[in-house]
């Protein structure tokens, strides 16, 4: 370990007690520095570097360890100061916690409970740190909210959205399936001015109604059959935070009403409880269907869609972008070439052609997808035809099913649109074919997986003449 992560700096103006902590502390193993007055302690802060100091409230006749403490933290803010005070200075120390103390002992000094004291303050540092770096890991690496784009149209939204992220206004991002509606609430999130909160998400499309309702609220112990224990819900969790609802379309109108209460009155109640939690949230809501038709249809409730869709994103499906297709393509190639620590850097002009041509229905979550695939099984540096259609007669296929001549068969294929239509139709009808075998031929399970409506799967499956379950 360091010699500054066991470093502590002892500040007392009577000298029995430094010499006395000084030797205490050495014999259990800290690197211990003393200094009688604050004029001391302030140089050994320009060439050292402490885990904690023990410093006294009153160093010369007067209060100077308080304001000690306050030129300690402006040089070094994680720092952890225990204040130690007689009985006639307990307000300076309180006023010494206030200002960012970890925390005050009183005289006569009890070595063994400073001792606890000061490794506890070092460990809460240490694990803030620690929390931090995690923290700032997991947006790296999971909650990415990078918005690759030079789409005009999608740059407004960008800015659209700048220009609310700071604020407390509801937001309502609509689009199809796949185009980044999480991205974008992550974007809004982490660059704005709560991005040191939570951000909490949940998708109100695959939850029942009572299941939802206990992810929301949360609930009491044994408010029902299986509640063996208080639980908080995503409201609590969100606090002073951001809220993301996906397909807030499927919610029931139930919680409707109720989402609506608590949007209004910033409070609510446990499910099976009766106290009222005050919460401090920003929700951003996020759809794929036409909330106005379902509010014609009585499906959804108007005055719930008015107080969520303050600011409205509508994000444009892949191919209405078909600019940004190159940029994603590069941006994922090289995200999962770090994940998978493969030596892929290139994509055939070929293949970037299909891509940059095909519909994706799935929008970017589908090319996002594919390009992981090939990333996956690339054999070398670049991404070739081979390698695409081998990513995709490898989904959940076994050898037999798929042999190899299959996938390298081009004979007869002349020019790029013959290519590209030969593979275009292998590829979409393979992988449909192996997520449906993937959820036991569920049509609905495999829709949703493959970001298209039922209706789209089902006409796909006609094209290819895929049967509608296996015989």
């Amino acid at each position: 370990m360091a010699a500054s992560e066991r470093g502590v700096l002892i500040v007392d103006d009577e000298e029995g007690i430094r010499i006395g902590l000084e030797r205490f502390f050495r014999r259990e193993g800290f690197d211990a520095a003393v200094a009688a007055t604050a004029e001391e302690a302030l140089q050994f802060m320009e060439s050292s570097e402490f885990a904690a100091a023990v410093i006294d409230v009153r160093l010369g006749g007067r209060d100077r360890g308080a304001e000690l403490l306050g030129e300690l933290r402006s040089r070094d803010p994680d720092l952890p100061v225990v204040m130690v005070t007689g009985y006639g200075s307990v307000e300076a120390a309180v006023r010494a916690m206030k200002e960012g103390a970890s925390d005050y002992l009183l005289k006569p000094i009890d070595n063994a409970h400073l001792l606890e004291t000061v490794r506890r303050s070092i460990e809460l540092v240490r694990l803030r740190r620690d929390n931090a770096y995690l923290r700032r890991e997991l947006i790296t690496n999971l909650y990415s909210h990078d918005i690759v784009t030079r789409d005009g149209r999608y740059k407004a939204l960008i800015d659209l959205a700048d220009r609310v992220k700071d604020s407390e206004a509801t937001v309502l991002l609509t689009g199809e399936s796949g185009t980044g509606k999480e991205v974008m609430a992550r974007y809004i999130h982490f660059t704005g001015a709560r991005r040191e909160r939570p951000f909490v998400g949940l998708n109100c499309a695959a939850l029942s109604e009572s299941l939802l309702l206990s992810e929301l609220f949360g609930h009491e112990r044994g408010s029902f059959t299986g509640a063996v224990e208080r639980r908080l819900g995503k409201f609590e969790l969100a606090h002073r935070g951001t809220l993301f609802l996906d397909e807030i379309g499927d919610m029931s109108s139930a919680v409707q009403a109720k989402l609506l209460r608590v949007l209004e009155e910033s409070g609510f109640e446990r499910v099976g409880g009766t106290k009222r939690i005050e919460v401090d949230i920003r929700v951003i809501a996020a759809t794929n269907k036409d909330l106005p038709e379902l509010i014609r249809r009585g499906e959804f409730r108007s005055d719930l869609y008015y107080r969520i869709n303050i600011v409205n994103l509508r994000l444009p499906p892949l191919r209405e972008r078909r600019d940004d297709i190159p940029l994603l393509v590069d941006y994922f190639v090289a995200k999962y070439a770090r994940k998978y620590n493969r030596p892929v850097g290139a994509v055939a002009p070929e293949v970037m052609e299909l891509w940059a041509v095909h519909d994706w229905p799935g929008n970017v979550r589908e090319l996002q997808n594919a390009v992981n695939q090939a990333v996956l099984l690339c054999r070398g540096r670049t991404i070739d035809v081979a390698t695409v259609m081998g990513a995709q007669a490898q989904v959940n296929l076994a050898p037999a099913e798929c042999p190899e001549e299959e996938r390298d068969d081009f004979e007869g294929i002349s020019t790029l649109k013959e290519l590209r239509d030969a593979v275009t139709t292998r590829y979409e009808s393979r992988l449909i074919e192996a997520v449906l075998r993937r959820n036991a031929w569920n049509k609905s399970k495999t829709a949703e997986e493959l970001g298209v409506t039922r209706k789209t799967l089902a006409e796909k499956m006609g094209d290819y003449g895929i049967p509608a379950r296996n015989g």
